[in-house]
């Protein structure tokens, strides 16, 4: 059994190692999921200045991809459509109505120059075997940019997820700029779809944005979705707009959908709808504002790390210049063989070295006498002939030793002397290289073809509780004790939306607040039922009137509720040797107590205020309100008499407000 266990953990580990490293999450380097590299890879492999089939580049990147032709294919035309590293001919879908793309065998792609010059370098590419062994395959690409910025990506690991917000390619490659010349940048997200966006709380990529549809509203009987927001498909929001529609939380005529190379879903309102009165409606309760969270989650080093926009882009800024410091030497390291090279074929041919061989009986023999025969050049040379220097020498035609162009070659020479004198400089100054690097990218990429296309504003999430419609009757049925809006007996007692949430409190002195409901049993006696948001419930002073059973003295409390838990039921009463008499929510009103006779008493009737006692903490124990045992008790509000009816005589077993006696306050 332990060793089960322990070979589950085992397994359990490399498969979890294998979806975050290998499937899920991308690397910062190249901002690449593994499926991703491969299409790319073996873009890079075909390319020959044709487009090709997409079931052909498929098919060669099966090579490198374990996970069949679906994965692959699908991976592919999203990678197209961010209009980056790929260019498409044919129908790769349409992100704005969410169609889907043809069948592989009826499109065709292509790489793009601009991903060659930002991750193409087989130099600096790490390679790996394939999952079969067959062939290589790059662990990462040696990308210039923050590619993971460019194009945003999602994905879901075991125990993590990320999820990266798509930005502005020109925008981010200005960031860059400025982190070379030591200067401050803002950097947000930037969606094809366009749409309005509120970055208030995007905190560096680390929070989430608001997101809405760009709305035309000029016509007050009409509104036309023109841009949407990010995630979001015509088809999908016009879905939501129907399913708000049949809910009756807008009121709309009719839709259109006339979206071709632009957005345009059309609203016409119902009669006495107008523009100005759905818009907040649209946002509360369709697909036309979005909330996003942001998780930026990427494989730095081997391991999982959240890292920021700012930190990105930093990273990636530097690592242009450690990338661009090894091109120069790779670079120059090439030109000084070519120079070398040069230099051996004018003394070869000029010192007329090639002589030295005719006589000479073995290869031994004649690769001495050639290496010899440099001897007294060698201070002209750039480094020690070698053997391979010289089997390149020995193929030269003698057609071309007898044509050998002097002037030619001196010309070569000044030309690669030129060069490496050029790549010295910009070893030399590589901040200047890195930042003409990334204005040669930005006129690649052309800033015409990289506006901004969602605006930043600034705006506040739109609650549904807010521009609920309360056209619903909550009734109470004293009888049967049910309260709900799906009732049809009993008397109304407010209007209310499917939002809202009451307080409830029951004639034994529980109280507890819930969800605006159907149909709910609450019993026999209702005391109160109001609305239970918080500006209601500060505004509110609940006055108690208990009774302990025992000596029949009165007690008052009086308080706020303000606090509670969703359907957790709570007590006013101090225990279960006390019964609630009456329940008050006027501000002030007269107590007028009339005591029992018989009894010895002088006076049979006190009165006194609420305002004299304080409101304490729901909590809280009452004050003492007699000392003697009481008959009737009556409540007035003396400075109002129009409040006295305020006080919902529904909910109460007896009725305070009448000027007759009441029942005796002991039963």
């Amino acid at each position: 059994m332990a060793h089960a266990e322990a070979v589950f953990k085992e397994n359990f580990l490399d498969y979890a190692s294998y979806v975050i490293k290998d499937r899920a999450i991308p690397d910062i380097i190249d901002g690449l999921k593994p499926v991703q590299r491969r299409i790319l890879h073996t873009l890079f492999e075909m390319d020959d200045g044709k487009f090709h089939k997409v079931a052909n580049v498929v098919g060669h990147a099966m090579r490198y991809h374990p996970h069949g032709d679906a994965s692959i294919g699908d991976a592919l035309v999203n990678l197209a459509n961010m209009n980056l590293f790929i260019d498409k001919q044919g129908n790769f879908g349409n992100i704005m109505t969410g169609d889907e793309a043809a069948a592989p065998r009826y499109i065709e792609c292509r790489v793009l120059p601009f991903a060659k010059k930002v991750l193409y370098n087989p130099e600096l590419t790490e390679m790996v075997d394939s999952y079969d062994g067959r062939n290589k395959e790059p662990v990462t690409f040696p990308a210039k940019i923050p590619v993971v910025l460019v194009q945003g990506t999602e994905g879901i690991a075991v125990g993590m997820s990320t999820k990266i917000l798509p930005h502005n390619l020109i925008e981010i490659i200005s960031a860059m700029e400025a982190v070379l010349k030591g200067e401050t940048f803002e950097l947000y997200p930037d969606f094809p779809t366009g749409g309005l966006m509120d970055v208030s709380s995007y905190a560096n990529g680390t929070g989430k944005v608001l997101v809405r549809a760009k709305l035309e509203t000029r016509d007050p009987k009409r509104i036309v979705i023109e841009e949407l927001p990010f995630g979001v498909t015509t088809d999908k929001m016009i879905k939501s707009i129907e399913d708000a529609a049949k809910k009756g939380k807008i009121k709309i005529a009719s839709i259109s959908d006339y979206t071709a190379d632009k957005v345009s879903i059309e609203i016409t309102l119902a009669r006495n709808t107008y523009s100005n009165d759905v818009v907040d409606a649209l946002f509360a309760y369709t697909a036309c504002e979005q909330s996003i969270s942001v998780n930026p989650l990427v494989i730095k080093d081997n391991v999982p790390t959240v890292m920021t926009v700012d930190e990105m882009v930093h990273f990636h800024a530097k690592h242009l210049v450690e990338v661009l410091t090894l091109e120069l030497e790779f670079e120059k390291g090439h030109l000084l063989d070519r120079l070398h090279s040069r230099t051996l074929e004018r003394i070869f041919v000029e010192e007329r070295i090639y002589k030295r061989i005719e006589q000479k009986k073995t290869q031994e023999e004649v690769e001495k006498a050639v290496i010899t025969g440099f001897k007294p050049f060698e201070d002209q040379l750039i480094r020690e002939v070698t053997q391979e220097d010289v089997e390149r020498l020995l193929k030269i035609p003698i057609r071309r030793i007898s044509l050998f162009d002097i002037e030619k070659n001196r010309a070569d020479i000044e030309e690669i002397n030129a060069a490496i004198e050029k790549v010295e400089w910009n070893l030399g100054h590589l901040i200047e290289y890195a930042l003409g690097y990334l204005g040669e990218l930005k006129t690649m990429a052309g800033i015409e073809n990289w506006k901004r296309s969602t605006e930043i504003g600034a705006f506040k999430k739109v609650d549904a509780r807010e521009v609920a419609l309360r056209d619903l009757n909550l009734r109470y049925d004293s009888e049967a004790g049910y309260l709900g809006y799906g009732l049809k007996t009993g008397n109304v007692i407010l209007s209310v939306s499917t939002f809202d949430r009451i307080l409830l409190i029951q004639k034994e002195g529980t109280y507890f607040v819930t969800d605006v409901p159907e149909k709910l049993f609450v019993g026999k006696g209702l005391r109160h039922c109001g609305f239970a948001d918080k500006d209601t419930l500060e505004n509110i002073v609940f006055t108690i009137i208990y009774q302990e059973k025992n000596l029949k003295y009165l007690f008052i409390k009086r308080c706020k509720i303000t606090q509670y838990i969703l359907n957790r039921t709570y007590e006013l009463l101090p225990g279960d040797g006390y019964k609630l008499y009456t329940l008050s929510t006027l501000d002030d009103a007269r107590i007028t107590i009339v005591y029992k006779k018989g009894k010895g008493y002088k006076n049979l009737e006190d009165r006194t205020y609420f305002s004299r006692f304080l409101i304490k903490g729901v909590k809280a124990s009452g004050v003492r309100l007699t000392t003697k045992e009481a008959q009737t008790l009556r409540l007035k509000h003396e400075s109002d008499p129009q409040k006295n009816q305020q006080e919902p005589s529904l909910f109460a077993e007896t009725d305070p407000f009448d000027d007759e006696p009441e029942e005796p306050v002991d039963d």
